[in-house]
């Protein structure tokens, strides 16, 4: 990432003009905290389910439940999160958010340590971890704009996103190497280090935090309504919430849940060999990261997002063609391809959405999305564990990535939409 930036492919716009990484500290704190927690969280996000594969033994459903209860959590606490999120500042949200997941993660190479692991401690870590998880994103969806300006949104969230992106390509293969090498349990502790380190650079930041201005507060269930009705009501986000509802679910169904287990099961894998594949495959995340704001210029920021659904689709249908030998290519592909979508995705439906949001409904608009979203990959998480267990991997794998082809039929109105005009 270091070398990008020098280079000029992350800290540049593409007029020219110096960008947020070099003109804005304060950016670059936020921006260098998200580096070091993404990568962690990759980390622990192929250590948790390969720990539980491979040393606890976990069925197929096992590990799909991984996937459930880690994101139950939007769907139980999304919503007041932001109704909460709208009360308060942002940035000691974040951090306390940071610290509690330190604590969370690292209890899992304490307990193997001291030969007390269970497959019920994971469930409560990822399930603890998401709800806390959903505050810091909700906190720093709301804080983005607060810091760089609505001018600056979109090239804000595309290098953010290149956070994701570049930890999404380095993760899997570190963490591939490290349960080779220290075993599952402790490659996490890597992930509750890198919460200390994010949260130690959000309290770095030095621009003053308003307190939200709002002299009157209305009842929790009031603030809520509020946020739902702003997102149903609207056309334009309305359409987007839908499909992230309708992809996420079936994301959750069959890939968040069961590409670990088709990389160990069906095609035999090592874990440096998983994580190396899945560092190659992410390739196109990074390649998304520098092109979204080019592209989503060019094409329009609603064809952009269209174009993206579709894409994914496309690149969830290569994975279940993998095989042993050559056909392995499919994956790392597919892998690329949704990668790339996926970020393109991410940053104009996150820049659509904040440009068309008042100030004061930002923090429960990105947790009733955020609700509508994680809410359904829970759900869809179970459902793909039960499918897999009756008709196996590959076949819930085709009818997931079908499925996610087919959700970009939502984004035909934010294509043909007029552009919007930030209130």
């Amino acid at each position: 990432m270091y070398q990008l930036w020098q280079a000029g492919l992350v800290g540049t716009t593409r007029t020219g003009k110096r960008g947020l990484l070099r003109t804005n500290a304060d950016f670059r704190r936020l921006w260098t905290a998200g580096a070091v927690s993404q990568l962690g969280t990759w980390i622990s996000g192929l250590a948790i389910p390969l720990f539980a594969l491979l040393e606890l033994h976990a069925t197929v459903l096992q590990v799909a439940l991984l996937t459930t209860l880690r994101t139950l959590s939007a769907l139980l606490v999304g919503l007041p999160a932001g109704a909460w999120c709208d009360r308060l500042r942002c940035r000691p949200v974040m951090v306390a958010a940071d610290l509690g997941r330190m604590v969370l993660f690292g209890s899992i190479p304490v307990a193997a340590a001291l030969h007390a692991s269970s497959i019920g401690q994971l469930y409560v870590v990822v399930f603890l971890g998401g709800v806390l998880t959903v505050f810091f994103d909700v906190s720093n969806q709301s804080y983005v704009p607060r810091l760089v300006g609505r001018a600056d949104l979109v090239e804000g969230n595309a290098r953010l996103q290149m956070n994701q992106s570049v930890a999404a390509t380095v993760g899997p293969t570190i963490a591939g190497l490290l349960v080779q090498w220290l075993t599952a349990p402790f490659a996490v502790g890597a992930d509750a280090l890198s919460y200390l380190v994010s949260a130690l650079r959000i309290r770095a930041i030095r621009s003053p935090e308003a307190k939200p201005a709002v002299t009157t507060r209305p009842a929790l269930l009031r603030d809520i309504k509020e946020g739902l009705t702003f997102v149903f009501g609207h056309s334009l986000i309305r359409s987007i919430a839908l499909y992230m509802a309708t992809e996420g679910f079936f994301q959750s169904a069959g890939f968040m849940g069961l590409l670990t287990v088709l990389l160990v099961g069906p095609l035999h894998l090592r874990p440096s060999a998983i994580g190396l594949l899945g560092g190659l495959g992410m390739l196109g995340a990074i390649a998304g990261s520098l092109v979204a704001e080019r592209v989503a210029e060019f094409l329009g920021k609603g064809r952009c997002l269209f174009a993206s659904g579709l894409a994914m689709g496309v690149g969830a249908l290569l994975v279940p063609l993998a095989e042993p030998g050559w056909r392995l290519g499919c994956y790392v592909v597919g892998d690329a391809i949704l990668g790339f979508s996926i970020i393109l995705s991410v940053v104009t439906e996150t820049s659509l959405c904040q440009l068309a949001c008042p100030d004061e409904l930002r923090g429960r608009m990105n947790a009733t999305l955020r609700f509508l979203y994680g809410g359904a990959m829970p759900l869809g998480s179970l459902v793909g564990g039960i499918v897999a267990s009756a008709i196996g991997v590959r076949p819930t794998m085709w009818f997931a990535a079908l499925g996610i082809l087919l959700s970009a039929l939502w984004l035909i109105r934010p294509a043909t939409s007029a552009p919007i005009e930030a209130p």
